[in-house]
């Protein structure tokens, strides 16, 4: 419970308080805290006193924090909560929550990598279906381990921000020509956001997940499929790709997650010793995707084949570093039915099926003007629910 009016059943309640970074008009960037509808001000709490963070929290992103390690997020989180909840506190904090509706929102964090999966057997057996047709789904690799690439630190953007749609070489009858996709499309994914580095050289094991992974965003890696169809071999993702990667305002805490980790899929062959996670965990989030305003599927996270922990263990086993800020995503979150495929190739197979919408319209792929909102919830304490930050966006034309 809190004494901070209009917040009892919200899923943004004291069980879940994801970080941020926000502004209002003439003011720099701050960190606060979501709480129902309000911002809690980090920055004016710890400089009055209310709570310490090493001066972290007047910084103008969330890295100096993240940077601090689970020892301090767990002792702030357990001090936030508790200028929340108990009323003795109320006459000095109640001055430095601010109307979600009265602020700006701003990418929460720097991002110092970012690389990008492919962890759900789903989504890659239907992107294997859609595209090698006649032939095995998965390649055989896939099971023996996480496959990724690494993306564009610079072009992550937080929520909101409009996508302008790419240009590039693509495919056709008469050979490559240039021009604006025309099959742009979007992908429905769950981000890791790291806060303790680690040396290069050196390995993180799946066990060290949690001392290394500060929290959770919702992500939109938007794609291009006919920029990326043409020049992805021999070499992978790039310009289809690489445009734009859309985040949400805040970063919920592993804290927050507490109630929502399962037991992952069974994993058959048996994976490498570097990727055995004991005990083997995923999560129980569950996905919304709105097209329009119009939900057109729901994606569950629990059906990854490949997990959290794991992914962390297999971008690092080479020994190459971890960084504050770094961004690893899980890729497209696909479950085994139409209705819960986290892209619209999947969606639409390939563009064959179109979806129709109420209004009678139609699409295939995004059209200009399109909105794509991703939202997510998950199990909280004592059968509450919490909420993700919600992730959206609106293509322009491309210029």
């Amino acid at each position: 419970m809190t004494w901070v009016t209009g917040v009892e059943g919200s899923a943004y309640g004291v069980t879940n308080l994801p970080y941020g970074v926000f502004s209002r008009d003439g003011e720099e960037p701050r960190v606060g805290v979501r709480i129902g509808d309000l911002v809690l001000d980090l920055a004016g709490a710890e400089a009055a006193g209310l709570v310490l963070a090493a001066g972290a929290f007047r910084a103008p992103t969330l890295n100096p924090f993240m940077a601090l390690g689970r020892p301090q997020w767990t002792a702030a989180r357990q001090r936030i909560t508790e200028l929340l909840t108990d009323p003795a506190h109320r006459s000095a904090v109640e001055p430095l929550l601010v109307p979600l509706d009265a602020v700006r929102l701003h990418l929460p964090f720097e991002v110092a990598d970012y690389v990008d999966f492919y962890s759900s057997e789903h989504h890659a057996g239907n992107v294997g279906q859609i595209f090698r047709p006649g032939q095995p789904p998965l390649l055989p690799n896939w099971k023996h381990l996480p496959i990724g690439y690494h993306g564009r630190a610079g072009t992550v953007v937080v929520s909101g921000t409009p996508v302008v749609r790419p240009s590039g070489q693509r495919a056709s009858s008469a050979g490559p020509v240039y021009g604006a996709s025309v099959r742009l499309d979007i992908e429905a994914e769950v981000g890791f956001v790291v806060g303790v580095p680690s040396p290069l050289g050196a390995r993180v094991s799946a066990d060290d997940f949690a001392d290394h992974v500060f929290g959770v965003v919702l992500v939109n890696d938007w794609s291009a499929r006919d920029i990326q169809a043409w020049e992805y071999q021999p070499l992978g993702p790039f310009l289809g790709k690489s445009f734009a990667t859309s985040i949400s305002a805040w970063v919920t805490p592993l804290d927050a997650l507490a109630d929502a980790f399962v037991p992952a899929p069974e994993q058959d062959p048996p994976v490498a010793d570097y990727l055995r996670d004991v005990p083997h965990l995923g999560l129980d989030l569950r996905l919304a995707v709105e097209w329009n305003g119009e939900r057109v599927s729901e994606p569950p996270f629990d059906t990854m084949y490949w997990t959290p922990a794991q992914q962390l263990a297999h971008l690092t086993v080479n020994g190459a570093s971890l960084r504050t800020g770094d961004l690893y995503a899980s890729g497209t979150v696909s479950g085994p039915e139409r209705g819960q495929v986290g892209s619209f190739l999947e969606l639409t197979w390939g563009g064959a099926e179109p979806v129709k919408f109420a209004d009678g319209a139609t699409r295939t792929f995004l059209e200009d003007g399109d909105t794509v909102t991703i939202t997510a919830t998950a199990p909280g304490p004592d059968g509450t629910t919490i909420a993700l930050g919600e992730v959206g966006g609106t293509i322009l034309p491309a210029r």
